[in-house]
């Protein structure tokens, strides 16, 4: 086993089981500690989890920002390293950190991003072209931490903090099934509503007519989708639809906060 690295990972998790070995298996071999958080798995999440070496931590889902700063709060390292359940880190990217930390070269920046690409459950590892995105992953606590929205799960740097890029990435099993995929965006299109809601925030009517065609284009074109064939169309269809549902169900919540009240 080589030497850890004075790191802590954490993860939040709620039903996972079938997904969490693969990410705590990508790091617990040259980490100091990994740590899951459970915010009430009814699977086997904590069981597997323990039995690949993470400690995990039970809170109530709080919403993801708060559920990552508690995560923060857990770890005994300044400096963290942050995967999601659904997220494996690549044998390129874990080379770089260890080579990266081993050295001391990651103090030369106070926040590292990751480029975090889509893999899906008929692919051994994320196309060269797909979609990807970065996100401040490694990073000293002391300089920044995750944001507290309910909706946003993002790291923001204090004033001043230096940021760089890894060139690693992490592989990205976000897709379990279709029908896995369409029950995740109706449930976090509802919590976006909410969230709009609570900041008082609305969308304008004509976003219902012009969501779906645009969304549509930016995955099909923009996202390069169109590079999978078929398969490319039918994620770019589910996407669009994720976007038109949002707007819709703000549409609906402005219906409903309009409705005069009833006469019993």
């Amino acid at each position: 086993m080589s030497e850890r690295l004075p790191l802590s990972v954490f993860i939040i998790a709620r039903d996972e089981a079938d997904r969490i070995a693969e990410t705590i298996r990508s790091v617990r071999d040259w980490v100091d500690e990994v740590i899951v958080i459970d915010s009430g798995s009814v699977d086997a999440t904590v069981a597997v989890a323990e039995a690949e070496g993470a400690r995990v931590v039970f809170n109530p889902w709080p919403g993801y920002g708060p559920q990552k700063r508690f995560g923060e709060d857990q770890c005994r390292n300044d400096w963290l390293f942050n995967l999601d359940a659904d997220e494996v880190v690549t044998a390129g990217l874990a080379g770089e950190i260890r080579t990266l930390v081993g050295s001391g070269g990651h103090l030369a920046a106070d926040g590292w991003r990751v480029m975090i690409r889509d893999v899906y459950a008929h692919e051994a590892e994320p196309a060269a072209w797909a979609y990807g995105y970065h996100q401040i992953r490694l990073y000293d606590r002391r300089k920044g931490r995750f944001s507290a929205s309910t909706v946003h799960d993002t790291v923001r740097p204090e004033p001043g903090a230096r940021l760089a890029d890894l060139k690693g990435v992490v592989a990205h099993h976000s897709i379990r099934s279709l029908t896995f995929q369409v029950e995740k965006y109706n449930r976090y299109s509802t919590m976006q509503v909410n969230d709009m809601q609570a900041r008082s925030r609305s969308l304008p009517r004509w976003r219902l007519v012009t969501e779906f065609p645009f969304a549509f284009l930016k995955a099909y074109v923009a996202r390069r989708y169109v590079r999978y064939g078929w398969w490319g169309l039918v994620l770019s269809v589910n996407y669009a639809h994720a976007r038109f549902l949002r707007v819709a169900k703000a549409y609906e919540a402005e219906l409903r906060a309009a409705r005069p009240p009833v006469d019993r």
